[in-house]
């Protein structure tokens, strides 16, 4: 009788076992991928969807100012809105940094971000009842903030399904965070046509004071660093010769003769006297804040908008001015400045006459302005005609 060995069954299924389960797995893992694929193609669908839908919102809103016999939203509540979106945001932010998040939830999570962010693009819209092309300007920046950091949270998240790395925990509450800042910014956004132009004027009396510190820094040229002492040069000799290559760049063409140092000197003064005037101005406009009524677009934001393009165009003949003081002077582009200066003056008289009326207060900074226009308009005479008698002597000279 023969005898079966023991171990021969044992030994087979023992090696046939990993076999077995081996394809199992392997299929098993290749339905979950097929699964998680299609899964992302249709979460990315629907992303689409939204996206497109916020685009076509946007595009409309943009094309269709509000009536002004619409009822005009107020910011506060915009803002309340935008704190709603920081809640979606916050949510996303739980569901993408936990376990891998289930398709379903993705796509219910999704449709009720977009929708809270689509209120809050009407209620945005909403509250430019009345508004200007400067507060108008100011909101749809604020508001575009919003929609940029939220596409860029739902895209991120959207194309990293299936995914589940360290990366994603650090990506994605960098996104949110983005999100919260965004909405919070609108804090910080004006509510009504007179903060709107009052931010714009004080931008340029910032740019303004920045030429006014530029100009400060001129100097007159120091005629013992012209001096070449061993040669007994004059100082008048020294300044012809070429500087050295080794001087500091920052120093090259900055020292001014002692008859341009007096038009600077001038220009300074005009400089510091225009950024009393915009002072001035912005606080004679701030003071108009009552008086605003949340649905008026008639003359009275139509003469905020003009006081402010004025502004613009005086800042940058102060520029312009600015930019001319360096050697050679550029004598007659400054006159320019200073003849359409005058004229930005008596717009703004104009303007400022039909919102407040006749108004010591404004009067004095204007005479202020034009009496160092004058004053700069002379020096600059006085140096075109030092100029000309320079160059008949040079001339003269070299006969």
């Amino acid at each position: 009788m023969s005898v079966a060995n023991p171990n021969s069954q044992g030994l087979s299924s023992t090696t046939l076992v990993p076999n077995a389960v081996t394809p199992v797995c392997a299929v098993k893992k290749k339905k979950m991928a097929v699964k998680s694929k299609k899964e992302k193609e249709h979460l990315n669908l629907l992303l689409g969807s939204h996206l497109t839908t916020i685009h076509e919102t946007l595009q409309v809103l943009d094309q269709t100012p509000p009536s002004s016999s619409s009822a005009k939203v107020t910011w506060d509540d915009v803002i309340k809105m935008a704190e709603q979106v920081s809640k979606q945001a916050t949510t996303v932010g739980m569901l993408w940094t936990g376990e891998k998040p289930d398709a379903k939830a993705v796509e219910e999570n999704m449709a009720s971000y977009f929708n809270t962010l689509q209120g809050f693009l009407l209620l945005s819209h909403g509250s430019t009842v009345g508004a200007g092309p400067t507060l108008s300007s100011a909101v749809h920046a604020s508001v575009k903030q919003v929609v940029d950091s939220s596409f860029r949270l739902m895209k991120e998240t959207v194309s990293l399904y299936g995914y589940h790395s360290k990366d994603l925990k650090i990506s994605v509450p960098q996104l949110v965070g983005a999100v919260w800042e965004a909405c919070s910014a609108l804090k910080k956004t004006p509510s009504t046509n007179i903060t709107a132009i009052g931010r714009g004027m004080t931008q340029v009396a910032v740019s303004v004071k920045d030429v006014l510190r530029e100009m400060k820094e001129l100097k007159p040229v120091s005629c013992d660093d012209q001096v070449d002492e061993a040669a007994g040069e004059s100082c008048a000799e020294a300044a012809s010769e070429p500087h050295d290559d080794n001087s500091s760049e920052g120093d090259l063409g900055n020292d001014l003769s002692p008859e341009e140092m007096k038009v600077a000197e001038r220009a300074i003064e005009v400089v510091s006297n225009t950024l009393s005037f915009i002072k001035i101005l912005i606080h004679s406009i701030i003071g108009l804040l009552k008086l605003e009524k949340p649905n008026d677009n008639s003359s009275f934001v139509n003469s905020l908008e003009k006081l402010l393009q004025l502004c613009h165009e005086l800042g940058r003949q102060i520029d312009e001015i600015g930019a001319c003081l360096y050697p050679p002077q550029e004598i007659p582009a400054i006159n320019a400045a200073l003849e359409k200066i005058h004229s930005i003056i008596d717009a703004v008289q104009v303007e400022v006459g039909e919102l407040l009326g006749a108004s010591d207060v404004f009067l004095e900074p204007c005479n202020d302005l034009r009496s160092s226009l004058r004053q700069l308009a002379s020096e600059l005479s006085n140096s075109s005609t030092a100029d000309i008698e320079a160059r008949v002597e040079n001339i003269t000279l070299n006969q």
